[in-house]
């Protein structure tokens, strides 16, 4: 499981130019079964994202389509988890 985390940079003032497509990539992400969440870091600072099922080369690759890393807009910061436990709601994250 990996806690995407994408964080605001020089570029943030181009992010309405890079919307769409990362809202497609977003999207995608999501249609793949990849992405289980996604949300902003508050306060205005980036997004954030939890992604399962995938190795963490082809996270990597995946976050390296994403408009806003690729223009700069964001750095990404890819956090790896090995669930040791988790409340019954969240336990097809063991798989």
């Amino acid at each position: 499981m990996f806690v995407i985390l994408l964080k605001f940079g020089a570029g943030k003032a181009r992010a309405g130019e890079f919307m769409d497509g990362h809202k497609a990539w977003i999207q995608k992400g999501f249609d793949d079964g990849v992405f289980l969440l996604v949300g902003s870091l508050t306060p205005n600072m980036g997004g954030g994202l939890l992604a399962s099922g995938e190795s963490r080369a082809d996270i990597e690759a995946r976050v390296g389509q994403d408009p806003f890393v690729a223009e700069g807009i964001v750095e990404a910061e890819i956090l790896e988890i090995d669930p040791a436990r988790t409340d019954d709601r969240l336990s097809f994250l063991n798989a």
